[in-house]
């Protein structure tokens, strides 16, 4: 299930260098949704990774202070999203490969908004 996981995850960021899916207005209800598209399928996607590890008796995310009712579900979602829009409010912390991982998905939350730019202004140009 993780080579499905990644594949979706590259093929949603591959969209953003496909010429001509978005039409050439600077902003609009398209080119939102599309963006918020985009991130969703990355949370989502790194999300899933998150919860692979720990399900398959790897974990990689440890939560400072744990609930006792503590859902790996939502703190696998919750920390992609705080790793994507680079909150990290530090409650919950990634371990050995986690590291790793929580990297390559703060640089992609990083490049996202300007590779999403730089495909309005190139077709726009069109």
């Amino acid at each position: 299930m993780l080579p499905i996981v990644i594949f979706c995850i590259f093929m949603s960021l591959r969209t953003l260098f496909i010429p001509n899916t978005i039409r050439g207005k600077f902003v609009s209800v398209d080119n939102f949704l599309y963006l918020g598209t985009v991130y969703l399928t990355v949370i989502l996607g790194f999300g899933l990774i998150y919860l692979l590890f720990h399900l398959i008796g790897l974990p990689i995310l440890k939560e400072v202070n744990p609930h006792p009712k503590g859902n790996i579900f939502e703190t696998s979602f919750y920390f992609s999203a705080m790793t994507l829009f680079s909150v990290g409010n530090g409650d919950v912390l990634p371990q050995g490969m986690g590291r790793i991982i929580a990297v390559i998905e703060a640089l992609i939350g990083y490049t996202l908004p300007a590779a999403f730019v730089a495909r309005v202004m190139l077709n726009r140009e069109k």
